[in-house]
C-alpha cells in the first residue's frame, strides 16, 4: 500500500451546501477501514465545522481555519498554528463597517467585495497579513500561514510523509496544500484553475466525487499516480528522454564487476531522491556511505549499530539513515538484517517512510544459501539491490526486482545471470548497443522489451571511499592487507592505505616479494579498495621483473600516495 492518507477540504468538496451526505459518510469510514488515514483541510472555525459535522472523529487529524488551528478529534487536543488576530486589526476593519465579520482563533474572514477595505487597512496598519480568497471568501491570515503549512504539521504528528497523502480540493485556498501533497485531485465542480494543476480530475461533484476519489484509491492505489511525479531521474535515454525508477514499481538492481561505478550510481539516485524529499535508508556492510550528504549514520567500524536505535533514528521525520555494519563479521550481517528489514517495512508501512532502501553489497546481506529467506517481508519499501553477482542474492529478492540495471563491457552477461537466477527467458540482447563509460544498460521487465542504454547522472559529492576511509580508516578485519609471508609465518594487518606503507616499509624483502609475485597488492587494491586504477598500475609494477624490493616498494608507494595524499580527485566506484 502505497497510499496512507486522503485529505480533503470541506465546503465544496467533502460537503454539497456544508452538508455531508450519508452517502459519502460510508465511503469515509469503508476508506478508513483498509487500514489508511483521513485528514479535513478546512477554512472554517472549529466550533462551526462540529456544529455542521457532528461525525468529526472519523478523521485523524483537522486542519481549521485555513492552516492556522490543528485539531485531534480522539483526544480533543487543539493545538493553534499561528498567532491570534490583531485587536487593532479587528476594531479597524469594524469601524470601515466590513461586515459580515467573523474572528476565530487566528483567522478574520469576511466576504467580497471587502476586500479592498481590508487590503487598505493592512496596509494602513503596517501588519504583516495576507488575504486568501476562497469562493468569495476573504480569509486574513499571518502570511505564510495557509493549508499547506498546516497540513504539514497534521502529518508530523501523524509521521506521515505528504508524498503518501493523496488531497482533493475545489476552491483558490486549496492551490497550496494540493500541491504539498503526493497528488491532487479535483472535484468536478472545482474551479478551473484547481483543476488545471490537479493530476487527477474526478468525473463527480462534492461528496460523491470525493467518493470516486476513495474508491479508485483503494482499488488502484500508486496506479492513481502521474508518471514521473514520484519518479527518480535515471537518467536520459539515447533519445534525450528521462528514464525514471518509480519507487511503488518494483525493485531495483545495480550490477556489474567490481570498481565499475555502482556505488556512484547509487549516490546520484540519493541526490535525486534528496530533490525530491524523498527519505532514504541506505544498508551499509562496508562502510562507503558514512558521508553521504543529508544523511546520518548509525554505527561504524568499532561499534555495531543496534536494532532498536536505528529504527529510533529513522522514525524522525526527514531523517535519511546509513546503517553501517562494518563491525560486524561478514557472517553476522545477514543475521542483523534479518533482524532490521521487518522493522524497516513496519515502518514504512505505518508512515510511507522510508521511501527508498538502497542495499550494498546485497548478496551478502541477502544471500541466495540463506534457508530462511522467507523472513523477508513482501512490503519492504522501494529497494535499490546493489552486487557484484546477481546469481548469489535471495531469489525471493530478486523476483520483485522490475529494473536491472547493469554497468560495463559485461552488462548483457549481468542480465543473462539475472534472468537465469530466475529461469526466465533471456531478452533478445544481441542488438543491443553497448554503454559507453557515463551509460547504464536499463532492462524494465515489464516492458517485455529490450534493455535501453541510459546515460545517467555523476553524483556531486565524492564518495567517501576514495579518500578519507580508504587512507586512514579502519576498513574491517575482513577488508583489510595482511602481510603473512612465504611461509604464514607473518600476521601483519593493515587496516588502511598508510598504514599498508608503513609496515611494507619495515617488512623483510622476502616477505615484500612474496606478495608482489603473488599479485596480491593489485588484487587488494582491486577488489577491497576498490579502485582499478590504483590496481592497475600495481599490476604492471608486480610483472616487471626487473625492479628490485627497494624499488617496487617505492614505485607502489608512490602510486598510493599520488591518488590518497595529492588533492583529491574523483574516481569512479
Amino acid at each position: 500500500m502505497y497510499i496512507l492518507a486522503l485529505a480533503t477540504d470541506y465546503d465544496g468538496t467533502l460537503a454539497h451546501h456544508g452538508v455531508v451526505n450519508a452517502t459519502t459518510l460510508a465511503a469515509l469510514e469503508r476508506f478508513k477501514a483498509t487500514g489508511r488515514r483521513l485528514l479535513m483541510v478546512t477554512g472554517r472555525e472549529l466550533p462551526d465545522l462540529k456544529r455542521v459535522f457532528p461525525e468529526l472523529d472519523i478523521f485523524d487529524r483537522v486542519v481549521a481555519e485555513n492552516g492556522a488551528l490543528l485539531y485531534d478529534p480522539q483526544t480533543g487536543r487543539e493545538r493553534d498554528l499561528s498567532p491570534p488576530p490583531s485587536p487593532v486589526l479587528i476594531e479597524h476593519l469594524r469601524q470601515r463597517k466590513v461586515e459580515p465579520l467573523s474572528v476565530g482563533r487566528s483567522i478574520v474572514a469576511t466576504w467580497e467585495p471587502h476586500e479592498k477595505t481590508v487590503l487598505e487597512v493592512i496596509r494602513d496598519l503596517g501588519l504583516e497579513l495576507q488575504i486568501i480568497f476562497n469562493k468569495g471568501a476573504v480569509m486574513i491570515l499571518p502570511s505564510g500561514m495557509n493549508k499547506a503549512t498546516g497540513l504539514a504539521a497534521a502529518l508530523l504528528e501523524l509521521e506521515l510523509s505528504p508524498h503518501n497523502v493523496v488531497g482533493v480540493g475545489d476552491a483558490e485556498n486549496d492551490h497550496a496544500f494540493l500541491r504539498a501533497c503526493g497528488c491532487a485531485a479535483a472535484v468536478a465542480n472545482a474551479l478551473p484553475t484547481v483543476k488545471a494543476s490537479a493530476d487527477v480530475i474526478l468525473d463527480q461533484t462534492a461528496g460523491a466525487g470525493v467518493t470516486e476519489l476513495m474508491e479508485r484509491i483503494c482499488r488502484d492505489d500508486a496506479r492513481i499516480l502521474p508518471t514521473g511525479r514520484h519518479g527518480l531521474r535515471l537518467g536520459y535515454d539515447r533519445h534525450g528522454r528521462v528514464v525514471y525508477l518509480e519507487p511503488y514499481k518494483g525493485h531495483v538492481l545495480i550490477s556489474g564487476t567490481s570498481g565499475i561505478g555502482k556505488s556512484n550510481l547509487a549516490t546520484a539516485l540519493t541526490e535525486r531522491m534528496v530533490e525530491k524529499q524523498f527519505e532514504f535508508c541506505v544498508l551499509d556492510p562496508e562502510g562507503d556511505y558514512d558521508d553521504l550528504d543529508h544523511s546520518v549514520s548509525i554505527g561504524n567500524a568499532k561499534s555495531a549499530p543496534k536494532v532498536d536505535e536505528t529504527i529510533k533514528l529513522m522514525k524522525k521525520v526527514g531523517t535519511n539513515a546509513v546503517i553501517n555494519t562494518q563491525s560486524l563479521d561478514v557472517a553476522e550481517r545477514p543475521e542483523f538484517f534479518a533482524k532490521l528489514l521487518p522493522r524497516i517495512a513496519a515502518l514504512r508501512a505505518a508512515t510511507g517512510r522510508p521511501h527508498w532502501l538502497v542495499v550494498d553489497e546485497a548478496h551478502h546481506l541477502l544471500p541466495a544459501s540463506r534457508k530462511n529467506a522467507h523472513i523477508i517481508p513482501e512490503n519492504i519499501p522501494a529497494s535499490i539491490f546493489i552486487t557484484v553477482h546477481p546469481e548469489m542474492v535471495s531469489p525471493h529478492i530478486l523476483k520483485a526486482v522490475e529494473v536491472v540495471i547493469s554497468l560495463g563491457d559485461s552488462a548483457t552477461d549481468v542480465i543473462a545471470r539475472f534472468c537465469k537466477a530466475l529461469g526466465l527467458t533471456t531478452p533478445v540482447m544481441q542488438d543491443s548497443p553497448r554503454p559507453d563509460q557515463d551509460e547504464v544498460l536499463a532492462w524494465f521487465r515489464s516492458s517485455l522489451g529490450m534493455p535501453m542504454v541510459v546515460k545517467t547522472d555523476s553524483p556531486h559529492q565524492r564518495h567517501k571511499r576514495h579518500i578519507r576511509k580508504y587512507a586512514e580508516g579502519d576498513l574491517g578485519k575482513d577488508r583489510s592487507f595482511y602481510f603473512r609471508g612465504p611461509d604464514d609465518r607473518l600476521n601483519l594487518r593493515a587496516q588502511n592505505l598508510m598504514l599498508f606503507l608503513q609496515i611494507a616499509e619495515g617488512v623483510d624483502d622476502r616477505t615484500w616479494e612474496h606478495h608482489l609475485r603473488a599479485g596480491h597488492y593489485s588484487d587488494w587494491f582491486r577488489n577491497k579498495i576498490k579502485n582499478q586504477d590504483l590496481a592497475k598500475e600495481a599490476a604492471a609494477i608486480e610483472e616487471d621483473q626487473s625492479l628490485d624490493p627497494s624499488q617496487s616498494r617505492q614505485r607502489i608507494s608512490e602510486a598510493v600516495r599520488r591518488r590518497y595524499t595529492a588533492p583529491a580527485r574523483a574516481h569512479e566506484a
